[in-house]
């Protein structure tokens, strides 16, 4: 039998190689995050997975093992972007600002990589914008062939722009939003943004914020999708690592606190970083970002959410009320799971998204149904999933106020609005 020490040995930092000793997060174990159930496989047994984010001592990247391959949970997705209209508006304004930033024009290519349905490109392809998708999920990728939108089902790395290269195209801007997290090669990943890069090109990187995870209890982000969780220091170090530089960079609200970076080629900006970098770089050095005691002490926040979260649950069911729950994202199927909650609390959750209707969500096996069932059943409770979306959520839900209903909010505490 391995001892401890052993294991450590072999599980290793996936950008720095340093073995794993500590714990971020103990979320036990639980079924891929995005694996809906059919009803004829109601009767069949789930796979459960280890879901444990551990810390790099070195570099302080949070991380899971890479225990599933990303074809398996990639090759057919279930996430379509166009069904949120906030994040259609958010697509739209980023579009706007960046045509504007970089010049864009008939002569410039943008390729993104995890570029879903064709969401974003569409906006720089009415622009008359050369557009490149790369989308590992062949059926959201036919979703943006079918809006014109050049498609290629690959998953991206050094190899794929290495081909790219090859055949002439070379990024004025890369866009990556909301990809870091679900790609496990790391180096690789880094070593494709450096090579199909132009000398002056930008890569503009949207990704969800560990501050915004720890300082939140956002703990249901963490699922086997998402392989690593970034904070500013780390990504800084890992940038330069691969001749890369974040020289720019926003706050969004989007995901529930996300940045949004600018990097360039190292020769072009080296020393020439926006005051922001420089801020929130100092602003995760003093609340602790590079001391190790930092990620070790999340753990325990997160199981005092849970035992709060199960408390209200408990009181209100005991009271006769009924819960439903609005969406089937990613995020709520870790926080169903690991607080393990099921029908005895939630009677069903509502989706607009109708690949996903009739279906039920793994683990908890909660149905997925329509959201014309909210106004058939009239819920006492409507708990929000995708909390992140929860004002265009009530807003799009307000009727349960006419039968004196309420929402549920339950991170980052538990909240009755």
């Amino acid at each position: 039998m391995p001892t401890k020490e052993a294991e450590h040995i072999k599980r290793r930092c996936r950008f720095c190689a340093t073995p794993l000793k500590h714990i971020f997060a103990n979320l036990g174990t639980s079924p891929l995050a995005n694996s809906y159930l059919r009803p004829d496989q109601l009767l069949q047994p789930e796979t459960f997975y280890p879901l444990i984010a551990y810390v790099c001592a070195s570099c302080f990247l949070v991380q899971l093992e890479e225990l599933n391959n990303p074809t398996d949970i990639f090759s057919d997705y279930a996430y379509f972007s166009s069904f949120s209209d906030s994040w259609l508006e958010h697509a739209k304004k980023f579009s706007n600002e960046t045509i504007e930033r970089f010049a864009l024009g008939k002569k410039s290519l943008v390729v993104e990589i995890g570029s879903n349905d064709g969401y974003l490109l569409k906006n720089f392809k009415e622009a008359d914008i050369e557009v490149l998708g790369i989308e590992p999920a062949a059926n959201v990728a036919m979703s943006a062939e079918e809006k014109g939108i050049e498609t290629l089902v690959r998953f991206f790395n050094d190899s794929l722009a290495g081909e790219l290269v090859a055949q002439g195209k070379k990024a004025d801007l890369i866009i990556a939003n909301n990809v870091l997290a679900h790609i496990p090669k790391t180096n690789d990943l880094m070593s494709g943004f450096r090579k199909l890069l132009k000398p002056d090109g930008t890569i503009s990187i949207e990704t969800p914020h560990l501050l915004a995870l720890v300082e939140e209890n956002q703990f249901d982000t963490i699922y086997h999708e998402h392989y690593s969780y970034f904070s500013l220091t780390t990504l800084d170090q890992i940038f330069k690592a691969h001749q890369l530089e974040i020289y720019d960079l926003e706050k969004l609200a989007s995901h529930g606190g996300s940045l949004r970076l600018f990097v360039g080629h190292l020769d072009r900006f080296e020393g020439k970083t926006s005051n922001m970098v420089k801020q929130v770089l100092a602003e995760e050095e003093r609340k602790g970002f590079k001391e190790i005691t930092f990620y070790e002490s999340y753990n325990s926040k997160v199981h005092q959410v849970k035992r709060r979260m199960l408390k209200e649950l408990i009181d209100l069911k005991e009271a006769g009320y009924s819960i439903a729950a609005y969406g089937a994202p990613a995020k709520g199927n870790t926080l169903l799971n690991y607080c393990g909650i099921g029908t005895d609390f939630i009677d069903y959750t509502v989706d607009r998204n109708p690949r996903k209707q009739g279906y039920f969500l793994p683990g908890s096996r909660i149905p997925v149904l329509s959201p014309d069932q909210i106004a058939q059943t009239r819920p006492d409770y409507l708990m929000i999933l995708p909390w992140n979306l929860r004002a265009e959520i009530m807003e799009q839900m307000a009727v349960i106020r006419s039968w004196g209903g309420k929402f549920i909010v339950p991170i980052p505490d538990f909240k009755i609005i």
